[in-house]
C-alpha cells in the first residue's frame, strides 16, 4: 500500500473514536450493536480493523484477522467476554486477502455459521491457497521478467510462490453470495453491499444508511492508498482504470456524511474528500510517470514516479503490480507505448 500526505497544515478529514482504539482482544461500541475489534498483524502495517454487528440472535462478524494463534486467542477472549451468551450466525469478508480471510474458515466451523463473499473473491481465495510451492507456473516467471526482474529477483519470487495459502485457515466447501446492490438485514438494520473493484476483484463495502456508516475495508483507506497491482493471472489488465471508476462511482452514490469504518487507521468522516484524494493521486502519478518515461523504462524502473518510501525486498513484489497497474492505465490512454526487447523485457517510453 502507498502511502498517502495531505498537503501541509491542511487535511480535510474528521478523525473519530481515536481515544478509544480497543486493544486486542477488546471491542469498543461505535454505535447500537456496533462494535470496533483491531486484531494485530506483522509489519509496517500492524493492524486491522474488524467488526462486530448485533444480528437477531446471535453476531455478524465483518473480516477476520490472519491465521495466527495470537489473533485465535483474542477471538476466543472476545468470544467468552462479549457475545453476551449469543452465537456468530455470519461471517462476512469484504475481499479475499488474508488479513480478511484468515480466520473466516476457523470461526465458520466453529460455531457452524456461513461465509459471505463476493464470487470472483471467494474462488480466487480457494485457487490461491491452493496453490504449492512447487506449483510456480512458467507464465508467471515470464510475467516477471517482462517486467524486469533479475534471475535473482526471479529465484525470489520461486521461494515466496505458494506462501498465500499458510495465512488462510481452510475456507469452507460452500459459501453465500454477496452482490452489488444487495440489503443484507442485519439485526433489524439494512446495509447494502456496494462492490468496488481495482485492489480486488470484488470488493464487499456496507453501506448501513441508517447509521450513516460504511465498512470501506481497503477501498477507501484514510491515509494510504490499497495497493492496485497487476498480478501474473490476468497480466494485461487495467486495475487502475477500475479502481478509478470505483471511486468515481462511489463519490456520486454515497452521502457526504457517512463515517468510514476502514481496515486499517482511524476511522473518519469526509468520504467524498477522500474519494477525491485517491483520484487526484493516482493523476498526478501518471503524470509523473508519463516525465519519467521521457527515456525508454522497464517496470522495476519507474518506482520513483509512485512511491516514496524505499522499495524494500518485501514491497519489491507489489510495487512492481502496482507499476505495472499505473503503465497499463497509461497505454490505453495512449499517453505511453511499449515493446519488447529479444530478451522478452518490456520497454515503456511516452507515445
Amino acid at each position: 500500500m502507498v502511502e498517502h500526505t495531505p498537503r501541509r497544515g491542511f487535511d480535510p478529514l474528521t478523525y473519530c473514536f481515536e481515544d478509544k482504539t480497543p486493544r486486542p482482544g477488546a471491542i469498543t461500541r461505535l454505535a447500537e450493536g456496533i462494535y470496533w475489534i483491531r486484531m494485530p498483524m506483522m509489519g509496517r502495517l500492524d493492524h486491522i480493523n474488524v467488526w462486530l454487528i448485533r444480528d437477531y440472535d446471535g453476531w455478524t462478524i465483518v473480516d477476520t484477522g490472519l491465521f495466527r494463534e495470537e489473533v485465535q486467542a483474542h477471538w476466543r477472549t472476545i468470544f467468552n467476554k462479549h457475545l453476551a451468551g449469543k452465537p456468530v450466525t455470519r461471517v462476512i469478508a469484504t475481499h479475499l486477502h488474508s488479513d480478511h480471510t484468515g480466520l473466516a474458515g476457523w470461526i465458520t466451523r466453529e460455531w457452524g455459521c456461513d461465509l459471505w463473499m463476493s464470487r470472483s473473491d471467494f474462488f480466487m481465495c480457494k485457487v490461491m491457497a491452493a496453490d504449492g510451492p512447487s506449483d510456480v507456473p512458467e507464465d508467471a516467471i515470464k510475467f516477471y521478467l517482462r517486467a524486469g526482474f533479475t534471475e535473482e529477483r526471479l529465484e525470489r519470487y520461486r521461494q515466496r510462490f505458494g506462501q498465500f495459502g499458510a495465512n488462510i485457515s481452510e475456507l469452507p466447501a460452500g459459501y453465500r453470495r454477496i452482490n452489488d446492490g444487495q440489503y443484507i438485514d442485519i439485526g433489524g438494520r439494512e446495509w447494502q453491499a456496494v462492490i468496488g473493484h481495482g485492489h480486488a476483484p470484488e470488493h464487499v463495502c456496507l453501506h448501513c444508511p441508517e447509521l450513516k456508516l460504511i465498512i470501506g475495508g481497503d477501498q477507501i483507506l484514510p491515509k494510504i492508498t490499497p495497493n492496485v497491482s497487476v498480478q501474473p493471472s490476468e497480466p494485461r489488465a487495467n486495475p487502475l482504470r477500475d479502481f478509478l471508476n470505483t471511486c468515481i462511482r462511489f463519490r456520486e452514490f454515497l452521502p457526504s456524511d457517512l463515517m468510514v469504518l476502514p481496515a486499517h487507521e482511524s476511522l473518519y468522516k469526509g468520504v467524498h474528500e477522500r474519494l477525491t484524494a485517491l483520484i487526484d493521486w493516482h493523476e498526478v502519478a501518471l503524470g509523473k510517470l508519463y516525465d519519467l518515461c521521457s527515456e525508454p523504462r522497464r517496470a522495476v524502473d519507474v518506482f520513483p514516479a509512485l512511491f516514496k518510501s524505499e522499495i524494500t525486498d518485501w514491497t519489491f513484489f507489489p510495487a512492481t503490480g502496482e507499476s505495472l497497474a499505473h503503465l497499463h492505465c497509461a497505454l490505453e490512454r495512449r499517453i505511453l507505448q511499449v515493446t519488447l526487447d529479444e530478451q522478452g523485457v518490456a520497454w515503456w517510453r511516452q507515445a
